[in-house]
């Protein structure tokens, strides 16, 4: 297939952004509503600097990971290099991806189901949620990647119509938001979630974990392969953190702006949708569930592809004795990516039965469990991009990079260690 031409102006470049709106959106519904609207909800805008930490992250981890699958003499695949780091690392890599292949689609599929209800206003959740998941199942298996990027920038107009619209309706305190991103403040614990756990869970989601690893297979099907893609490449990635950044602002300003001047705690996303009800009107709610949906969905159908292609480059690596080189591929006829599609989307309904786990529940307990394997991912990446053995003496990590990424491994463990206690509070809570 013919590579794509590289950008040299501004509307070439404009033109070119598609993998950083995939991934951006794919990441964005791994609890960054629930996570950001209780952390504004619950602490107003005390805890913002922990969003700039987190995108900071992501942003330089995942332009590291691109870094390293661009620009590497041997032309491999990340998983590759994680290969000959240790054999054991893809093997590692399946089992995290399949796991929260599982756990981040259980909300995800849980809460599309619920957003529907609110928006159509008949049917039953669970049978909405199957709908969804059928649908998703034929356009995945269907669609192409040229237009997984056209449906993915007609999610993100409607986000954009939705989620920040609401927020500049309620009108964000500047003053407020800029203290709160630069005194790094810890507040006392206030309503059902502590502010540890809230920060581990915003690391995580924001931060991100094994979703940072699906980035270089959206770049990998646009067809962009070698060092010549790198700035194009940073430019996209650099596009859709913006994307981030202004929409988990605007969720967090709607919980600052209307549940903590009230004192209201929320549960679930009803209870954000009913305050937005009464305070802005009978269009509030459903517009925010519009903007809820599209999050929801895009992740969906971004995070189950994403995870199709990372397990089966995985499994290509390791039965592989060279290393597999970072070019497209096609999936149509691979029955591990068939089966990963099935795992993804259909083994989390059973959290749609009675009784289950709520949304929030859901999303909190697993936006901090992302956090405990960040460190592994975080420790082989590093190595992998400052030996020259690896990547090369060109393009292995400068000082400041790997300065960066020392900060990041440390904050990495202690982000680990305060997720398992947050986790074991919320599983057994304290007499």
């Amino acid at each position: 297939m013919k590579a794509p031409p590289i950008p040299k102006t501004f509307w070439q470049y404009v033109k070119s952004m598609g993998p950083g709106i995939i991934v951006a959106l794919a990441w964005l519904g791994t609890g960054d509503l629930v996570d950001s609207a209780i952390a504004g909800g619950s602490y107003g805008y005390s805890l913002m600097w922990v969003i700039v930490i987190a995108l900071f992250i992501r942003f330089i981890f995942v332009s590291i990971v691109a870094k390293y699958q661009l620009c590497n003499p041997y032309e491999e695949s990340v998983l590759s290099g994680f290969k000959r780091l240790h054999s054991w690392l893809p093997y590692f890599i399946i089992i995290v991806a399949l796991f929260f292949g599982h756990f981040y689609l259980s909300y995800m599929i849980k809460g599309v189901g619920e957003t529907t209800i609110k928006l159509i206003g008949f049917g039953e959740a669970w049978a909405w949620s199957i709908f969804w998941i059928i649908i998703a199942t034929i356009f995945i298996f269907k669609g192409s990647y040229k237009r997984i990027e056209i449906i993915f920038l007609f999610f993100l107009i409607l986000l954009s119509i939705s989620l920040i619209s609401v927020a500049l309706w309620n009108g964000p305190d500047a003053k407020s938001a800029i203290k709160g991103i630069i005194l790094f403040d810890i507040p006392e614990d206030k309503g059902p979630y502590g502010s540890f756990l809230i920060i581990t869970a915003l690391i995580g989601t924001v931060g991100g974990s094994i979703a940072n690893l699906l980035y270089p297979y959206f770049i990998q099907q646009k067809g962009w392969k070698g060092p010549q893609y790198r700035k194009v490449q940073l430019y996209d990635l650099a596009f859709g953190t913006l994307i981030l950044v202004l929409i988990n602002l605007s969720v967090w300003t709607i919980g600052a702006e209307v549940l903590y001047p009230r004192g209201i705690h929320i549960e679930n996303l009803d209870d954000l949708a009913n305050i937005l009800t009464i305070t802005l009107g009978n269009l509030g709610g459903p517009i925010f569930y519009l903007g809820v949906f599209a999050a929801l969905y895009t992740s969906i159908i971004g995070l189950t592809v994403g995870f199709g292609y990372l397990v089966f480059d995985a499994t290509k690596v390791i039965a592989s004795k060279k290393p597999i080189k970072a070019e497209q591929f096609n999936t149509s006829n691979s029955k591990i990516y068939k089966m990963v599609i099935f795992w993804c989307l259909y083994s989390p309904l059973i959290y749609v039965l009675p009784d289950m786990p709520n949304f929030i529940f859901l999303t909190i307990l697993a936006s901090a469990a992302t956090v405990i394997v960040l460190p592994v991912l975080c420790g082989s990446l590093w190595y992998i991009t400052s030996s020259k053995n690896f990547i090369g003496e060109q393009y292995k990590n400068k000082l400041f990079e790997n300065i960066i990424l020392l900060v990041l491994f440390i904050l990495s463990l202690w982000s680990s260690y305060q997720a398992i206690f947050a986790i074991k509070n919320i599983i057994f809570p304290p007499l």
